[in-house]
């Protein structure tokens, strides 16, 4: 019926598209790079990329929660407390979160943990007057 060639061409052509084709979510950009330069941003929807020579990185610009494991702290007048914290955070610009930070989700996830030798160095409340209230000897 139809000749091997035909076949193996045919095969190719279907291997090729297959690769070349994406779709992407109404939340996910692509940043693409065409022989390691960044040469846009592709928005949601059908992206067709050249095989072989471009390279896509998927960037989930959702709210992402991060909850951040409970410390023991002390403060500065030697008051321990526990501190627990969810963070919150979104990607804005998805060149700079692939190009500028090598694993963006990484860095993020770990920045949290790494804030707790600084916790007692830092003041969490500050006592303030009302506006339109004297001062008493306790805010000065």
């Amino acid at each position: 019926m139809f000749p091997t060639s035909l076949l193996v061409v045919l095969f190719a052509v279907v291997l090729v598209l297959s690769n070349a084709i994406r779709i992407l979510k109404e939340y996910e950009r692509a940043v693409v790079f065409r022989l390691g330069r960044v040469i846009a941003v592709k928005g949601p929807g059908l992206i067709l990329l050249i095989p072989i020579v471009d390279r896509m990185v998927k960037v989930d610009l959702r709210t992402i929660t991060l909850d951040v494991p409970p410390q023991d702290i002390i403060t500065r007048d030697n008051v321990s407390m526990k501190v627990n914290a969810v963070v919150y955070f979104r990607v804005v610009d998805a060149v700079k979160a692939i190009i500028a930070v090598e694993r963006f989700l990484y860095a993020t996830t770990s920045w949290p943990r790494g804030r707790r030798s600084t916790s007692g160095s830092r003041r969490f409340w500050t006592t303030r007057p009302r506006p339109g209230a004297s001062r008493s000897r306790a805010c000065r």
